[in-house]
């Protein structure tokens, strides 16, 4: 039996069964995002219409308090003075928002200094990350270094 065949049979089982069981057609043209004939979609009771930011699943810490790298950029003092006010578990969710911990160890350690000094060297090294291309060279012959002259004989 060839793929067509075997999709066409599915999807005359799944039309026949909208047929004959109307709740399972009303979630059928809820999951596929079918009107009705008023031109709405139609929805259910069960579901509400989201207005707030989707929640995230129990197991995923909360948000980061604030955005380390762009505080780096400021200056190393005004990043640890923003993270001395927070507290051991508002420093794992930087930690953690942020991917600053991929061998899964600080978010075991238990020292707020410790877990201060690691969102420091991470967001100074983000924030740094490529500033190399980002600084022009500079124009002014003196601030280049001397090419040797041919003139000199060489060691060797």
């Amino acid at each position: 039996m060839n793929i067509r065949k075997v999709l066409t049979a599915l999807v005359r089982e799944v039309a026949d069964e909208a047929d004959r069981n109307p709740a399972f057609r009303e979630s059928i043209e809820q999951a596929l995002g079918v009107f009705s004939p008023s031109g709405q979609v139609k929805s259910t009771h069960k579901t509400a219409p989201r207005t707030e930011e989707p929640k995230r699943p129990s197991n995923r810490r909360a948000p980061a308090a604030l955005d380390p790298v762009q505080l780096a950029r400021q200056g190393e003092d005004v990043l640890r003075a923003a993270l001395g006010k927070l507290d051991i578990e508002q420093l794992r969710d930087v930690v953690a928002d942020y991917g600053m911990d991929t061998g899964k160890l600080v978010i075991k350690w238990r020292t707020p200094d410790r877990i201060i000094d690691r969102i420091v060297e991470v967001s100074r090294q983000r924030a740094h990350k490529g500033s190399a291309f980002r600084d022009s060279p500079s124009d002014d012959p003196q601030d280049r270094p001397a090419a040797p002259d041919a003139s000199e004989p060489r060691d060797g």
